[in-house]
């Protein structure tokens, strides 16, 4: 009898085995992202949503680990001369594109030449590069003009826009013209024939890559992905998406809403992450029209809103918010209240009297509401309400986001043409931890971010910082923008939010970093 039960037994392990050559279910990670997905270049798009997918397909020479310190990457070495003037970069032996083509340093020269057109520390860098050329197919050399004190941290930017190489061919495109082959050499390959806008993106592992030995530590170490495919499923509706959640029909929800918050902790199978590096909510005015081209009534704005009416409104639940005056992040090297006292603290008379002095003439400011985004849309009529205490006429137009950005981009003009006064948005706060990294303080006129300031001394400001030799001259050069800023408002900063990511309890392997990456989790 129990040979029999034994015989059993192996034929039932046979039947469960799979044979050589058999086809096998492959491990599919399902996720509902902040925001369905439309456009694929991340040089050309400063969405996060492009970014994420840039951190999957491409790879980068440098990234920020868990301390936020640079670490190599793509690179095996990198040396600097004594003058600091001459950098030499040398390759990974073994480094593939998707295609199977070796990476070369051409293809490096070429990516960082057209990051370099589109990024703010790409656009301070580049005019001090006097060359830039390989010396094998390995090595490139990067010749300085003069000694200029944050290549490597410009080659390490976490964020929008994250200098990810690509093969030559692609990187040479046009910077202000959309890619149309996304090969990289990243962890993961694109399945562009299973993209469908509105619906999902696919992305399978890539056999070929070569992690790094180091464990991965933020955004640095071994990039090892231990799924097969990863899914974005894009569900618009917050609530649809938390119920698959539930129910397990996808395994990682990266924003759950604070509201939904307190319906998911109670359930055992999902596991509630919070975010270590949150999001800095802001206020941006529009300096080529009335009445925020004149300084007195941006003034008036920095002086009369507060943070806790927008945290309130916006997270609501003081474990996921904090009250920072600081303009970079609090906790962060360069954290500083100077030049912020007694703003942004809702002093009403003071900021009616300065936007008396500006001269307004009453006519209504076009705020535009992110009206379909959870994390967006209960910030602009907060701006309403305020706005209106200090004494401006408000016209609240709420749109979906990829109508409200199409119109930051392309209508500069009057509010009567199709222009508009404010929006309200937020930056990771891996994009403002120094002057030249956060993009809402450039100020070079036409050149800038949808806004638009134009400021000499604050781009000289910058200029400084990016040529300082070391940290505690680039630390006092900051505390001179931040009172600078809080003199010519190019953005009001409206306190920080941290965002709590859902996973099902059989996810494993997430990685605490500023952008949301998919190496290093596994799915049982």
């Amino acid at each position: 009898m129990r040979n029999w039960m034994v015989r059993i037994a192996a034929a039932v392990a046979l039947l469960t085995v799979a044979l050589p050559g058999e086809a096998q279910e492959p491990r599919t990670l399902r996720v509902v992202m902040h925001s369905d997905i439309k456009v694929l270049d991340p040089v050309w798009s400063g969405a996060y949503i492009v970014r994420n997918h840039g951190y999957l397909v491409y790879d980068t020479l440098f990234a920020l680990d868990d301390k936020f310190q640079p670490k190599p990457q793509m690179l095996e070495s990198w040396s600097t001369s004594d003058d600091r003037k001459t950098w030499t970069f040398t390759l990974r032996e073994g480094l593939e594109w998707h295609d199977g083509k070796p990476v070369t340093a051409d293809d490096c020269i070429a990516s960082i030449r057209r990051w370099g057109a589109r990024d703010p520390m790409g656009q301070k860098m580049m005019p001090f590069v006097e060359d830039m050329k390989a010396t094998d197919a390995r090595t490139f050399v990067l010749t300085m003009k003069q000694p200029y004190g944050l290549v490597v941290e410009s080659l390490s930017k976490p964020s929008v826009v994250t200098p990810f190489m690509m093969p030559k061919r692609v990187a040479e495109t046009d910077p202000f013209k959309q890619i149309a082959e996304y090969v990289g050499s990243g962890p993961f390959i694109l399945k562009q024939d299973e993209w469908k806008p509105g619906e999902k993106i696919v992305y399978v592992r890539n056999p070929k890559y070569k992690p790094r030995p180091e464990p991965a530590s933020g955004l640095a170490g071994g990039k090892v992905a231990k799924v097969d495919r990863v899914e974005w499923v894009w569900i618009p509706d917050s609530q649809t998406a938390v119920n698959a959640l539930q129910k397990g029909e996808i395994d990682i929800m990266e924003q759950v809403p604070y509201d939904l918050l307190p319906l998911v902790e109670k359930d055992r199978n999902i596991t509630l992450v919070k975010a270590s590096t949150g999001n800095q909510y802001v206020f941006r005015p529009n300096w080529l029209q009335p009445p925020f081209n004149n300084e007195k009534a941006r003034q008036a704005v920095m002086v009369g809103l507060n943070q806790p009416d927008f945290l309130s409104a916006i997270v609501g639940d003081p474990r996921y918010y904090k009250v920072c005056k600081s303009m970079f992040p609090c906790g962060s090297p360069l954290e500083s209240t100077v030049g912020f006292e007694g703003l942004i603290e809702g002093n009403i008379e003071r900021a009616r009297a300065l936007l008396k002095e500006s001269g307004y003439d009453g006519t209504p400011v076009v705020v535009l509401q992110a009206s379909d985004t959870a994390a967006l849309s209960n910030l602009s009529p907060v701006a309403k309400a305020l706005l209106e205490r200090i004494g401006f006429k408000v016209d609240l137009q709420p749109m979906d986001w990829q109508s409200l950005v199409n119109r930051l981009l392309t209508k500069k003009g009057p509010p009567s043409e199709g222009g508009w006064n404010v929006f309200l948005t937020y930056w990771s706060m891996a994009d403002l931890f120094d002057p030249l990294m956060t993009p809402f303080l450039q100020a070079n006129c036409e050149k800038s971010r949808a806004g638009w300031p134009c400021d000499a001394e604050m781009e000289a400001l910058r200029e400084r910082f990016a040529l300082a030799a070391d940290a505690n001259t680039r630390k006092a050069i900051a505390l001179e923008v931040q009172k600078h800023q809080a003199k010519i408002v190019t953005h009001v900063h409206l306190g920080e939010g941290f965002s709590v990511a859902g996973m099902r309890k059989n996810v494993t392997g997430w990685i605490d970093s500023p952008v949301v990456v998919f190496w290093n989790i596994d799915k049982r």
